[in-house]
């Protein structure tokens, strides 16, 4: 198998081998293995979040096929809701919505699957996983046993968290979040959003609104997969919005966009100074560009090879370092590859 056939980007060489785990235990016993022999081990689930080299992989791909939702719901406390890492993202998203679980209907269109949601604290449109997991089980590759983290032990922060930081130690068997019960979703905490709600920031809007109107907003972006939509052939954003000292964020443009952070640190866009440094949407070969809908996003336009990409990577990073003094840092995991 080549590893292009299970990733969105349709990137990646051949597999040495290849297990398909579709429970729990299957998927413990698939990594186990491979570490007592010392073969190196990829995880693959829905593919959305990464970047593998022309070369392939060199080890174990283990496909995540795991598959179950667990519901305890009661009027007092809302849903708790235990998804196994397997699980569609999107697919939780809508569920959520249908049952009236309130908490993540602004993450609609986001591709990969549940396990993968707590690695990157995925976020969008003023909501993060973060704010309604309560814990994650995992197998502890290092210590050889299944731990259940707590939230607080998760380490999360802007599109990172402990399984990101330590990426070959946790294993991901499920994620329970604790959702809330009602038809409004949660207070609406992006200015964009709102507007395509005709509501102001902070004001709630019916779930089902909610995640149609996201929807539309990613598909405007390209940010929705469909096969026939090479925009869509991505890994979604390719750079995480920079976070800077208050010092870096005054040395940008007076018109930069800048978002004040808990922590008295300052995010900016990374898809406005990709555009000032002179990267229009389309820019690149026929092979691989930046989307047509998004600066943002990195696509194969159907004959891309990973180093095609990766050269569009270098030169979108060094253009904005060379504007701007900001180095840009990928989100996707770049497998057997760097930039």
């Amino acid at each position: 198998m080549r590893l292009s056939e299970v990733t969105t980007l349709r990137l990646g060489g051949p597999a040495s081998e290849v297990v398909e785990a579709t429970t729990a235990d299957e998927l413990v016993d698939a990594v186990r293995e491979a570490d007592a022999a010392g073969t190196p081990v990829l995880l693959v689930a829905g593919g959305s979040n990464l970047v593998v080299a022309d070369g392939g992989f060199d080890g174990r791909v283990v496909l995540v096929r795991t598959s179950g939702v667990v519901v305890d719901q009661d009027a007092c406390s809302g849903a708790t809701v235990t998804v196994a890492a397997g699980e569609s993202w999107d697919g939780l998203v809508a569920r959520a919505v249908e049952q009236e679980w309130v908490g993540i209907e602004a993450l609609a269109g986001i591709p990969g699957s549940v396990g993968a949601t707590p690695v990157q604290n995925v976020g969008a449109y003023g909501q993060e996983v973060a704010q309604s997991i309560i814990r994650v089980r995992t197998w502890d590759r290092h210590e050889g046993a299944v731990r259940t983290l707590t939230a607080d032990q998760c380490g999360f922060g802007y599109r990172t968290s402990r399984f990101k930081t330590e990426p070959d130690r946790h294993l991901l068997l499920d994620v329970t979040f604790q959702l809330r019960l009602g038809s409004l979703g949660a207070p609406v905490a992006y200015a964009e959003l709102a507007r395509a709600l005709g509501v102001e920031v902070g004001e709630r809007a019916p779930s089902v609104r909610v995640r149609e109107a996201v929807l539309a907003l990613r598909r405007g972006k390209g940010m929705v997969l469909d096969p026939a939509d090479h925009d869509t052939w991505s890994a979604g954003s390719f750079f995480t919005n920079p976070v800077l000292t208050p010092a870096a964020a005054a040395r940008l443009p007076e018109d930069a966009p800048r978002f004040a952070q808990p922590d008295g640190t300052v995010k900016t866009s990374a898809a406005w100074l990709i555009s000032q440094a002179g990267f229009e949407r389309g820019h690149g070969t026929t092979e691989a560009s930046l989307s047509t809908k998004h600066a943002l996003a990195l696509t194969n336009r159907g004959s891309a090879s990973t180093a095609d990409l990766l050269a569009l990577a270098r030169e979108v990073r060094a253009g904005v370092r060379s504007c701007f003094g900001i180095e840009l840092e990928p989100e996707p995991n770049l497998v057997g590859c760097a930039l």
